[in-house]
């Protein structure tokens, strides 16, 4: 997967219109998104006290869309303090304004500003598991032209983040000591090892774990806890039946990726945003696919096709949170509380100022479809502070007068992240 994506002429190393040709995302659905972030980022400022450089990183810029519309909505004030940066894969290009710095890797650290990852980590490459006829989870292996077949049992970090956080199939117990279950970031709780079962489904796809050698799998990230040890193979208990063919994605790479993200900042604020699934919401099949040329396609892995995959939000929370408290909303609440409402115009501009009003309901509309609940409203946004507020962990942002929209979203109780797919 991290070959035919990010290899030699992998899916986001190639030039042209970039995946923007082949999926839309909230920054593609409309400028009411880069405006929405553009609040968020001068709230952002206020709270740290309007330094002379604001740092704006986007993780994933594509072609620089967002850091295109940000810089085009803040205020000429702001504007000519912040230091944008894309980090992306492909090239620069061609055009991007000149004060957008561009390169593979986050610039620096000690950051002082937003920090912001817009469907990222869903390509952040993955194993996918599946569990054999005798309930032991084992990694899919798949060769370039799609076909599979089961490799080694799963051991090690992935063995233990999947006993934490995505237990295959009810009765599925640790093959070590303690089972252990973690409170994720935000209310966000990872089920415990004994007896935790997947609750949820979604259709099954063809889920081959990528590559563009014989076979290939992702190398293993940071463990999900520490002193929780598993032998080769997650099992069942003697006497208890699990369904083989169960399915899903250790997200110890993802956990690691986003901690080292957000290590990168000093102060501020690291946003993720994504289609996400939470503990008691886990596919019992897995969710990887593919796309291509705006259609959902099997995820094989030629190179000329995003593969992604859901994202475990509660998960990455955990992994920051000696930071602090998270927060995890749906991206509903999160662009309602930035200024985004999608209400339709009323009736009597259209006579006083058809033009205003056509305008308007065209704004709700896009509106409407960045906060539906069944689409785009329904993804997951975490939010992990760094360095903010008296105690360093935002709490206090969460009473400032002066950022209305960044105390809502920090004061929001953690509700269940999306399960919308582009």
């Amino acid at each position: 997967m991290a070959t035919v994506l990010y290899g030699p002429g992998g899916f986001y190393r190639s030039a042209g219109p970039g995946p923007a040709a082949h999926f839309r995302t909230s920054v593609h659905a409309s400028p009411l998104y880069a405006r929405a972030v553009a609040r968020l980022l001068t709230e952002v400022d206020t709270v740290l006290g309007t330094p002379p450089a604001l740092d704006f990183v986007d993780i994933g810029a594509g072609r620089g869309e967002l850091l295109t519309g940000v810089l085009a909505a803040l205020p000429p004030a702001t504007a000519a303090r912040v230091r944008p940066y894309g980090v992306e894969r492909a090239p620069r290009p061609e055009g991007l304004d000149a004060r957008i710095g561009w390169g593979e890797e986050i610039p620096g650290h000690g950051l002082t500003g937003l920090l912001f990852a817009n469907e990222w980590l869903d390509n952040v490459p993955v194993d996918v598991v599946e569990t054999d006829a005798e309930g032991v989870a084992r990694i899919v292996l798949v060769a370039p032209d799609g076909s599979e077949r089961l490799g080694e049992p799963v051991s090690g970090a992935d063995a233990e983040w999947l006993a934490r956080w995505w237990p295959m199939g009810e009765g599925t117990v640790c093959s070590g000591t303690g089972a252990g279950a973690g409170a994720g970031a935000g209310g966000g709780v990872g089920s415990g090892c004994a007896g935790a079962g997947l609750r949820g489904a979604a259709g099954r796809r063809v889920e081959p774990g990528g590559g563009a050698g014989p076979e290939v799998r992702a190398e293993p990230g940071v463990r999900a806890e520490p002193g929780l040890r598993a032998e080769p193979g997650l099992r069942a208990e003697p006497g208890v039946q699990v369904e083989p063919g169960l399915r899903a994605e250790p997200g110890t790479g993802r956990d690691a990726a986003w901690a080292a993200a957000v290590s990168h900042l000093g102060r501020g604020l690291a946003v993720a945003v994504d289609y996400a699934h939470s503990a008691h919401t886990r596919p019992a099949f897995g969710t990887l696919t593919g796309f291509r040329a705006g259609r959902e396609v099997a995820p094989v892995p030629d190179g000329t096709t995003d593969l992604t995959a859901h994202v475990a939000l509660d998960a990455c929370a955990a992994a920051t949170a000696h930071h602090g408290p998270a927060t995890l909303i749906r991206q509903r609440e999160a662009l309602r509380a930035l200024g985004l409402a999608g209400s339709r115009p009323p009736l009597s501009l259209a006579s006083t100022d058809p033009a205003a009003y056509v305008r308007a309901l065209a704004g709700a509309g896009e509106a409407s479809e960045l906060t539906d609940p069944a689409g785009l409203g329904g993804f997951g946004w975490l939010l992990q502070t760094v360095g903010l507020g008296a105690d360093g962990t935002g709490t206090g942002v969460r009473a400032m007068p002066d950022a209305p929209g960044l105390s809502a979203l920090l004061g929001e109780e953690a509700r269940g992240e999306g399960e919308a797919g582009r």
